[in-house]
């Protein structure tokens, strides 16, 4: 799979994570009711710049890759939260998750993201899609099930693994 590349659906634009997003998706992300399933707490714009650095870097583990996009509106380029992938199993596997700040959720942001992510994995190669959610996690929940991922019984860590179902891809 290539590198992280700019994804635009009706409402939103997806564009590979930079260092420079810090500083916005510190305050875009700064409420602490955001942790209350996933843990920690909102970070600093400098914690932000680090993380970032080390996502952009990738991982050390061959065939793995990590994408990360921030996740605007096309209206106002208003930044609202970031999506990610991890991607493993030499292309074949990824793992995404979303995080949508506060003030935007409930318009469905974190959904539209989700599912403009899935056929970009798929075109790159990806066979086996998931998402571990919380099981008290109702809207992240919901926004699996709009993307198309199924609950499995699978719970690891205390999150419910969900999968998207076969689509034949390679």
């Amino acid at each position: 799979m290539t590198g992280t590349s700019r994804i635009e659906t009706d409402r939103l634009e997806l564009n590979p994570l930079a260092v420079d997003d810090a500083d916005e998706m510190a305050t875009v992300l700064a409420d602490p009711g955001l942790y209350r399933f996933i843990g920690g707490t909102p970070s600093t714009p400098m914690e932000l710049r680090h993380l970032y650095e080390r996502w952009i870097a990738g991982p050390s583990r061959p065939g793995e890759a990590w994408h990360n996009w921030a996740v605007r509106l096309l209206s106002d380029q208003t930044l609202v939260g970031h999506v990610q992938a991890t991607v493993s199993d030499e292309g074949r596997q990824a793992d995404i998750a979303w995080i949508i700040g506060a003030p935007w959720q409930g318009h469905g942001y974190a959904t539209e993201a989700a599912r403009a992510l899935i056929p970009w994995l798929v075109a790159g190669g990806v066979v086996t899609i998931t998402a571990h959610i919380d099981q008290r996690h109702e809207a992240s929940a919901a926004v699996a099930k709009r993307a198309g991922l199924v609950p499995t019984d699978l719970v690891e860590g205390g999150e419910v693994v969900w999968r998207k179902p076969s689509t034949g891809a390679p």
